[in-house]
């Protein structure tokens, strides 16, 4: 059975220094985005696009949608079928292609996550579970660009 699922965000422009956009210098890309009842976090363009180094950028934050997902798809299957999980780091990039009428793109997503597992006899298993959870990733069915995983799992 399908079920939908509804998620809602507000983003608002806050880089208004009094003369809108009337000029391409003019202007800061600061944003917030609010979702209701979290902490609202503060976005930016990339640095490179005239955005503030210290707000997170949408490229980030696709790459970190990724990689979360990932997270949870990978844990979910872990717990399923036994494997117990004791710790989780990844170390994600993220890699855009731009064109010279400004339009861009993201080519690839390269997944680093490091597992701990607590039995080491569940290692070679742990590895190949990323696959599965690959494929149950909600965010990664829904790019049109690669997303790779390169896992590194050892033992407690």
């Amino acid at each position: 059975m399908q079920h939908q699922h509804m998620y809602s965000v507000m983003v608002e422009w806050t880089g208004d220094q009094g003369t809108g956009t009337d000029h391409y210098r003019n202007y800061k890309r600061d944003h917030t985005i609010s979702i209701e009842g979290k902490p609202d976090l503060l976005g930016s363009a990339d640095p490179t696009f005239r955005g503030d180094p210290t707000h997170h950028n949408p490229e980030e934050m696709l790459v970190a949608a990724l990689s979360a997902c990932h997270l949870m798809s990978y844990l979910h299957v872990c717990a399923i079928n036994g494997i117990v999980v004791n710790a989780y780091k990844d170390s994600a990039t993220g890699h855009m292609e731009t064109f010279p009428d400004g339009s861009g793109r993201m080519t690839e997503v390269v997944l680093c996550p490091e597992v701990t597992v607590r039995d080491p006899d569940m290692i070679e298993k742990a590895k190949k579970f990323h696959h599965k959870a690959h494929e149950l990733c909600f965010i990664a069915n829904s790019v049109n660009f690669a997303v790779r995983c390169e896992p590194k799992v050892r033992s407690t």
